[in-house]
């Protein structure tokens, strides 16, 4: 796919691997219309694109918004007549095992990683199916492949992207829009720093488990942004971003019940 002068929406475009995502675009000549929750994080996004020369928008979104979300064609097509690419990657994270997380904070997690990307989806695909080619690029995790303990919430929401995405690409095959989901393994964001945490937990505990979280978030985020855009490009299906999610995936398919025992004694608690 040949992204010069398309235009691609991205959400959580305000930081980590959105934005990366969006300079790699902006460096092949993709217009872009950046959204996200963080008018600041968008702002400084777009200053960091406009020296490639190509035309962004801003758009402050709350993707678990439905309101939000059905008014964003129309202000994206303000700005730019079309859209090629959409790719869903805003995405947040909660703590703690299930018993911990309460339900509250487990449907808030849903509603941004699963629900808003659901919305999204079915408000730009008339769109993009209007063009010769287009491309959902859906974010799921490495806990889209594997589901440790203490991720619940976060590994239920990204295996449900990954369902939804490889259902979806079998329906519109044969059509111009393909799909593709990526994993990304450790990748250095504030995702972890970000995360909600039960209440009631110990300041202690929660500064220790985030200590041990960012040991395996290694990846710079430009590197996973420039490996997803590079796999959009070749119109990959299913992108694996760093060698934690390759060894996890073959892991998981040698052996999909028991793999946490040979994984989990190599993964901090």
């Amino acid at each position: 796919m040949n992204l010069k002068d398309r235009v691609a929406v991205i959400t959580g475009a305000g930081g980590g691997i959105g934005r990366a995502m969006a300079q790699s675009l902006a460096h092949r000549g993709c217009h872009l219309a950046l959204a996200d929750v963080n008018a600041d994080g968008l702002r400084q996004s777009a200053e960091l694109i406009e020296a490639s020369g190509v035309r962004v928008s801003q758009h402050v979104l709350d993707v678990a918004s439905r309101e939000q979300v059905a008014a964003l064609p129309a202000s994206v097509l303000a700005a730019h007549g079309r859209v090629d690419v959409l790719i869903n990657n805003a995405g947040v994270a909660v703590g703690g095992s299930f018993e911990q997380v309460s339900e509250a904070d487990f449907d808030w997690l849903m509603e941004i990683n699963f629900h808003g990307l659901v919305r999204m989806t079915r408000t730009f695909l008339p769109l993009l199916r209007a063009r010769d080619a287009a491309r959902i690029v859906n974010i799921s995790s490495l806990f889209g492949l594997i589901a440790p303990p203490g991720q619940t919430a976060y590994s239920a929401s990204k295996f449900a992207v990954r369902g939804f995405s490889n259902a979806l690409r079998h329906e519109l095959a044969g059509s111009t829009v393909g799909v593709t989901v990526a994993h990304p393994g450790g990748v250095a964001t504030a995702i972890a720093s970000n995360a909600r945490v039960p209440a009631g937990a110990s300041p202690s505990e929660v500064k220790k488990r985030l200590a041990l979280t960012e040991k395996l978030l290694r990846m710079p985020a430009a590197n996973a942004g420039e490996i997803i855009v590079a796999g959009v490009e070749r119109e990959r299906e299913r992108i694996l971003v760093g060698m934690d999610a390759k060894i996890a995936s073959l892991v998981e398919r040698l052996s999909p019940v028991n793999y946490w025992r040979f994984l989990g004694r190599r993964m901090p608690s």
